[in-house]
C-alpha cells in the first residue's frame, strides 16, 4: 500500500495528549480507532504499517497541522478519515510520501503558537486592578525576553527531559488585543519546553523575575526546586506548522470545509460561555 501523510486538526481539551496512553483518551487512539472502523487496520495490529507522527502534543494541547504519515489504501482520503474521526479531529490534506518517509525524523521544522492572556502593562495610567492587573506584561520587556531565549541553548532547565536537551528554538511575539501571540519554531522540541519558555518570558515581563534569569537557566547547574519553572496551561497551545521541504499536501475541499465549520461552532460555543461567565463575574458585588 502507498505511504500517505495526513494534515490533522484537533481540540486537544478533550484528551490526554497525543500518544497512546493506557485507559485515558487520546487522540492517536482516535486515529487508530478510525482506521479498523474503515478496515485500514486489522483489529489485532497494534499499529499502521510505516506509521510515525509529527509531534507528542501534551494533554490540552491542539493542533492545526499535526501530521501522520502511514501505508494505507489507495481509496483512504482525508475526507473517508473524517467519516469514522469524532467531530473535533478533522483529517483536511494528505500527501503521497516515499516508503522511507518518517513524519518525525523528517520534519525540518515545527512551530507552536501560544494564546498568553497578557494586557499590557497600563500601571501609568493606574489601570492596574483584578485579574487584568495581575497577568499585565511589559510587552518590550516580554520581546527582549523572546530574543534572549532564542538561539542554541542547553534547555534542561526547562524540561523534565534528562537528555537531548540542546534546541534551537525562535520566539517572536505579537500583540493581539489582552493576548501576546506567541510563535515558537524549532527543528524540534523537548518535552514541555514551550510552556516553559511562554512562562519563563511573561515571568520577565510582569517583574517577577529579571532578564538575568534567563542566563541562570541555561547554566550547567539544574536551578533550585524554589527557582524552578512551571509550565504555562496547555490549553492556549497549538502545533501550527510542521514542514516537510520534499512532501507536498493537497487540502481536500470537503474535509476542510467540514473542519471549518466544526471548529467555527466550537468558536461560538466558547465566546457564548464567556459572555455567561461574564455576566457572573460582573454580577457578583
Amino acid at each position: 500500500m502507498p505511504t500517505r501523510a495526513f494534515r490533522i486538526a484537533y481540540d486537544g481539551t478533550g484528551y490526554y495528549g497525543f500518544q497512546r496512553q493506557p485507559d485515558v483518551p487520546t487522540v492517536e487512539d482516535a486515529v487508530f480507532d478510525a482506521l479498523r472502523g474503515l478496515g485500514a487496520l486489522a483489529s489485532d495490529a497494534d499499529k499502521p504499517d510505516g506509521y510515525a507522527a509529527a509531534g507528542r502534543t501534551d494533554a490540552g494541547v491542539s493542533a492545526l497541522a499535526q501530521t501522520v504519515a502511514l501505508a494505507v489504501p489507495e481509496w483512504l482520503t482525508p475526507r473517508a478519515f473524517n467519516a469514522e474521526l469524532p467531530a473535533d479531529i478533522r483529517a483536511w490534506a494528505a500527501g503521497d510520501a516515499s516508503e522511507a518517509f518518517h513524519a518525525t525524523h523528517d520534519a525540518a521544522s515545527r512551530t507552536y503558537t501560544y494564546h498568553l492572556y497578557a494586557p499590557p502593562n497600563l500601571a501609568d495610567a493606574g489601570d492596574t486592578a483584578g485579574i487584568a492587573g495581575e497577568h499585565a506584561v511589559d510587552d518590550a520587556r516580554f520581546r527582549a525576553a523572546c530574543e534572549a531565549l532564542s538561539g542554541s541553548h542547553d534547555f534542561h532547565n526547562l524540561t523534565p527531559d534528562d537528555h537531548n536537551t540542546e534546541r534551537a528554538p525562535t520566539l517572536e511575539a505579537s500583540r493581539d488585543g489582552d493576548y501576546l501571540v506567541v510563535t515558537v519554531t524549532a527543528s524540534g522540541f523537548a518535552r514541555e519546553l514551550v510552556r516553559r519558555l511562554v512562562s519563563l518570558a511573561r515571568d520577565v515581563a510582569t517583574g517577577a523575575e529579571p532578564l538575568a534569569k534567563i542566563d541562570r537557566t541555561f547554566g550547567s547547574d539544574p536551578l533550585p526546586g524554589h527557582e524552578g519553572i512551571a509550565p504555562a496551561p496547555p490549553e492556549p497551545l497549538v502545533l501550527a506548522a510542521v514542514d516537510y521541504p520534499d512532501l507536498e499536501f493537497a487540502v481536500d475541499e470537503e474535509a476542510a470545509a467540514s473542519a471549518r465549520a466544526i471548529f467555527e461552532r466550537r468558536r461560538i460555543d466558547r465566546r457564548t460561555g464567556s459572555r455567561v461567565a461574564g455576566q457572573i463575574a460582573d454580577g457578583v458585588r
